[in-house]
């Protein structure tokens, strides 16, 4: 079964590491990925998100029509900066797989859930 690893954090306090302390942290994930692809654990390799001021939020207004605003509408101290999606056998597999994410500055959780699939 597929599920969803979600990177969340401050990705405030990613932008503001050292090259040297992001070089450090991506050696770390490039291992992670390392240990996990082999064992056929990563259905969908990640994918990183680009900081919360290039988003953009599309809302119901009022009138029921679309509203675009310009990165999240709500001040948030935690966003999802990337999503990678396992294949394990249950959700206590991607969770202890999940566990050995590395915890870095930025990263403040690693959510885990089940993919919906509709076939």
């Amino acid at each position: 079964m597929k599920y969803a690893m979600l990177i969340c954090g401050d990705d405030r306090q990613w932008a503001a590491l050292s090259s040297a302390a992001e070089e450090d942290v991506m050696k770390q994930v490039f291992a992670w990925f390392e240990r996990w692809q082999p064992a056929g654990k990563i259905a969908e390799g990640g994918i990183e998100l680009q900081p919360r001021d290039t988003a953009r939020t599309v809302r119901a207004g009022a009138n029921g029509e679309p509203v675009i605003t310009d990165g999240p509408y709500l001040e948030l101290k935690e966003v999802v900066g990337s999503v990678i999606v396992l294949e394990c056998a249950d959700i206590d597999e991607a969770v202890r797989i999940a566990a050995t994410w590395p915890l870095a500055p930025g990263v403040s959780a690693v959510e885990v859930r089940p993919v919906l699939s509709r076939e």
